[in-house]
């Protein structure tokens, strides 16, 4: 298979608190960073919304152009978001402003009118555009890209803290999730669409949730014990890499990068799945040795295993 990977989701700036109180920025946004590490894979990858006209917006459009990532929208006047992020323990917690920004500004029939410009590929989303409103607009397009003939990909990764009424946050995510053909999800967002006690050892019976809506390429991730991966039926487990954590901002998005790059670039996806997860975890891994989300080349992770 050789296809593009659409990339439909926030850009934002990521602020780490330092430990002397400052705020560090970096670029961000989780399909933003998946969007970079399917890029650095190999896999050819455009990027859906469009990016502010500020001084983050033009970091981050150029930071895409400089990992191969092609920008396909036009610019907005409106701000970039940005995410404040304390680090605990290695573990990131975030805060969000994501009213009046660039990002969102954009509308199911302009996304709509580029995927029927192109041949079908693949088209990725989810995390803060799956939050209420806003889903309602990803459903549609979602549902106009099946109808195209592109793959979809949906990383879950809810925010819970962002939601309003938490209740109709999961709903929603679970109508978006219903339309995935690819789907991520990690323990803690298994935990919030009701799997109690998520294991990787219960991998087979979890993917069912979404094998069972249709979904035929399913990765679960479960932090520092490792993650499971399913593809067309095959499947595999893997332990997390050694490495040196500096944080793990990024570190989903680099690993269901680097296994969306693999399966664009590669026909056997069901005969190469103990090798694509190994990929994408010790991807994964590099990416937590760095500070932010800074996800590695393909010739970085082939040379640590």
């Amino acid at each position: 298979m050789t296809a593009s990977i659409w990339v439909l989701g926030e850009a934002l700036m990521d602020c780490l608190s330092q430990p002397e109180g400052t705020l560090r920025p970096f670029m961000g946004g989780s399909p933003y960073n998946m969007a970079r590490a399917a890029a650095l894979r190999g896999a050819p990858v455009g990027y859906v919304n469009p990016l502010s006209t500020d001084r983050f917006g033009q970091q981050l459009g150029l930071q895409l152009q400089q990992d191969g990532v092609q920008v396909l929208a036009g610019e907005s006047r409106l701000p970039t978001s940005l995410a404040v992020v304390q680090i605990t323990d290695g573990q990131p917690s975030y805060g969000f402003y994501r009213e009046g920004i660039a990002d969102r500004d954009y509308t199911v029939e302009s996304v709509l009118a580029m995927l029927i410009a192109h041949p079908p590929g693949v088209l990725h989303t989810g995390s803060l555009l799956l939050v209420p409103p806003e889903h309602t607009k990803v459903l549609a397009i979602l549902q106009g890209a099946k109808d195209l003939g592109w793959i979809i990909s949906v990383d879950v990764n809810l925010r819970p803290k962002l939601a309003a009424d938490l209740a109709a946050y999961v709903e929603a995510v679970k109508q978006v999730a219903k339309l995935a053909d690819w789907i991520k999800a990690s323990d803690e967002d298994l935990e919030l669409l009701g799997v109690h006690a998520p294991s990787r050892t219960k991998g087979l019976q979890i993917a069912a949730l979404f094998r069972d809506q249709g979904a035929s390429r399913i990765a679960l991730t479960f932090g520092s014990q490792g993650a499971w991966l399913e593809v067309d039926g095959a499947f595999a487990d893997a332990d997390v890499p050694r490495t040196t954590v500096v944080d793990t901002v990024g570190a989903g998005d680099t690993f269901w990068g680097n296994c969306l790059g693999d399966w664009v670039l590669n026909a056997d996806g069901k005969g190469r799945v103990k090798q694509t997860l190994t990929e994408a975890m010790q991807a994964a891994a590099i990416n937590c040795s760095r500070a932010g989300c800074q996800p590695p080349t393909y010739s970085e992770t082939q040379a640590l295993l």
